[in-house]
């Protein structure tokens, strides 16, 4: 039974390319794959090779593994792209935010400004992207796009409508984060299935199964006997904090993964109005991107650890399926394996009521051989879908139309969208100020 043969472009991504070799050992029926690790980061593509090279050998798993720094030579021939790229790193997130602090911003509901979907961000992802695309399409026609890297909402909304030939499907981890809530629950995450719809950033438990029971009553149960206990013990902005307590309480559902943490911009802004505020809530954004960018910054000594590691690899990073949702779906398309995942795929099949048609959504998904087809879910409560409407539809519309016309008044109307824009001279003085630096040139010279 011949293997998929797997393209990771932008592979330096350590933790996920362990956790996909690792993912890929434990899934007999992907024995003889092939994965072709790409990254224009000779070091970082290096060490990825090496240590999953070691753990494919301990775990006598027959599979191939290629490393290039060229992108159509690891396209050829491929089944599934997966695409983890980023252009901008963690010191360009870092360069406009401190921008956009002396302008009066700050975290809380901010996707485009405090956010690591900043819309100068999102300008290089979008062309890096395009490119990518544009080269699958010539190369490996056939091969399922995957779309891991942010910003899965945007990019699969635009990139979905502007290649409609495209086989391609937008991922991210947060959703699987119900796996690690269920353990805290005291459920047996092997035993659960639920629905959460949304869009990316922005999903809620609707439905959860224990072993084929309800489960929401746990939740109940367990919110009025540990939850106070629970988040105190806990670092700020947690998943399972004051926050997201208080959100299932005014909604009736239950945020999931990033909704409401500094990872999805720590949504909704009234949370966040000073820091006093974010105190009593048991947040604290800035700490949580500090820690974040501080843990992309200690990768490097991390890797090197692993490669002078003189015991197994597979003693470090352990032989237990990550839950990550790529090799499930790699598994369903190449076998006929049917699954339910959740997914980003556009809102033809109104999938969910009341956000336009021809959107990204992140819903359940059937996926077999023949493809993905996004399933009608139950819906998200009215004053939710009018969340969604205002705080991602819009903004999402207004910045696509903005980067293809190059238009920047339909830019500076998307910053005006922002919860911490008070006035459009503070919002033009943002823009003026990136366009100024030399690092976002080519950005100022788009939008004309």
């Amino acid at each position: 039974m011949q293997g998929a043969r797997i393209s990771v472009v932008g592979a330096g991504s350590t933790n996920f390319s362990l956790e996909l070799v690792k993912d890929i050992c434990l899934t007999p029926s992907l024995a003889g794959s092939t994965i072709s690790f790409m990254d224009i980061d000779q070091k970082r593509l290096d060490a990825v090779h090496t240590l999953a090279s070691r753990y494919a050998k301990e775990m006598k798993i027959d599979l191939k593994l290629e490393k290039t720094t060229e992108r159509r030579r690891s396209l050829q021939d491929a089944d599934f792209v997966i695409n983890l790229a980023l252009v901008v790193g963690h010191k360009g997130y870092t360069k406009v935010w401190d921008m956009a602090r002396k302008r009066g911003y700050r975290f809380g509901g901010s996707y485009h400004v405090m956010h690591d979907e900043g819309f100068w961000i999102n300008f290089y992802q979008f062309r890096l992207f395009e490119s990518i695309v544009e080269d699958v399409l010539e190369v490996c026609p056939n091969a399922w796009y995957i779309q891991l890297a942010n910003p899965v909402l945007a990019a699969t909304t635009y990139l979905r409508r502007k290649y409609p030939k495209l086989n391609f499907v937008g991922m991210c981890e947060g959703p699987r984060s119900i796996y690690t809530m269920s353990e805290v629950f005291g459920l047996d995450p092997g035993k659960i299935s639920f629905e959460m719809p949304g869009v990316n950033h922005f999903v809620w438990l609707t439905r959860y199964y224990s072993d084929g029971e309800d489960a929401l009553p746990v939740i109940d149960s367990w919110i009025r006997k540990n939850g106070k206990r629970y988040w105190r013990s806990q670092t700020p902005s947690t998943k399972l904090g004051p926050v997201a307590l208080d959100l299932y309480d005014r909604f009736g559902v239950f945020p999931i993964g990033d909704t409401c943490t500094p990872g999805g911009g720590s949504w909704p802004w009234w949370y966040h109005e000073d820091t006093e505020k974010e105190k009593r809530w048991g947040e604290d954004p800035e700490w949580w991107w500090r820690r974040e960018l501080g843990d992309l910054d200690s990768r490097g000594s991390e890797l090197d650890k692993l490669l002078n590691l003189s015991a197994p690899i597979s003693d470090v990073i352990l032989p237990e399926k990550s839950r990550q949702f790529t090799v499930p779906f790699i598994e369903s398309v190449m076998r006929d394996i049917p699954r339910v995942l959740p997914l980003n795929v556009l809102n033809t099949n109104g999938s969910l009521p009341g956000v336009p048609d021809n959107f990204d959504v992140e819903v359940p998904c059937l996926v077999t051989s023949h493809g993905v087809q996004g399933q009608r879910s139950s819906g998200l409560p009215s004053s939710l879908v009018g969340y969604i409407l205002r705080d991602r539809v819009a903004p999402v519309e207004t910045e696509l139309e903005a980067y293809q016309k190059g238009d920047r008044d339909k830019l500076l109307e998307l910053l005006m969208m922002d919860p911490w824009t008070k006035s459009e001279g503070q919002a033009s003085g943002l823009m003026k100020d990136v366009f100024a630096d030399r690092s976002f040139s080519e950005m100022a010279k788009h939008y004309t």
